[in-house]
């Protein structure tokens, strides 16, 4: 099967650190014998994650948002939540684990909030929500994708995006999803077979 969409969706252009005044300074940590960090160093570590998984961050983003701006959210409380909690992750896949499980969980508030924001008022005189801004992509074949890969139902979203977007084997999203591998390989299974009827001959498999 070939990789729906690739590296193609890069991380919002100009995203900077999150600050956040739930982080106390303390630049005097080391000299104090403190465990805390200081907010010096605690922005340069958020600042390399940044970097590293920005992109893994917003393609899980924008596959699980209707819009750039909802999108363009979760990505912001990701990396603020990140900053905040400073998680002591014992090696990159353990760091890497934290920030799907956290994007994930974000995208689903995210969609909840957004839901109840764009349903119809009750009043009929009431003006009527604006409608968000959909992502559009630069080809017609990038677009097609990501549209029939957003109309999947989150169940098998999730699985088909983090084994052909992120590389993940299934024992890896297992934990991730909270579930047996055979259950990852069945909605696998499923998501791809949902894929080829909405892409009709875009979506192909290789070995």
């Amino acid at each position: 099967m070939t990789e729906p969409m690739g590296a193609v969706v890069p991380a919002p252009p100009g995203a900077v650190v999150p600050t956040s005044p739930g982080v106390a300074a303390t630049p005097t940590a080391h000299r104090t014998g403190s465990t805390e960090p200081s907010a010096g160093w605690a922005a340069a570590r958020t600042e390399a994650v940044l970097e590293r998984h920005r992109d893994l961050v917003y393609r899980i983003a924008l596959t699980h948002s209707a819009d750039r701006s909802d999108a363009d959210d979760i990505f912001q409380e990701v990396f603020l939540t990140y900053h905040r909690k400073q998680p002591d992750c014992r090696d990159e896949d353990h760091r890497q684990a934290w920030l799907i499980t956290c994007a994930l969980n974000c995208a689903r508030r995210v969609a909840t909030s957004s839901w109840r924001r764009r349903v119809g008022p009750l009043d009929p005189a009431a003006p009527d929500p604006v409608a968000p801004e959909p992502f559009t992509f630069q080809t017609e074949r990038q677009q097609i994708l990501f549209q029939a890969l957003s109309d999947l139902p989150e169940t098998y979203r999730s699985v088909i995006h983090l084994f052909y977007f992120d590389d993940l084997p299934v024992a890896r999203i297992a934990p991730l999803l909270g579930l047996e591998a055979g259950a990852v390989k069945m909605r696998l299974s499923r998501g791809r077979a949902l894929l080829r009827q909405r892409l009709q001959g875009w979506f192909s498999d290789e070995g």
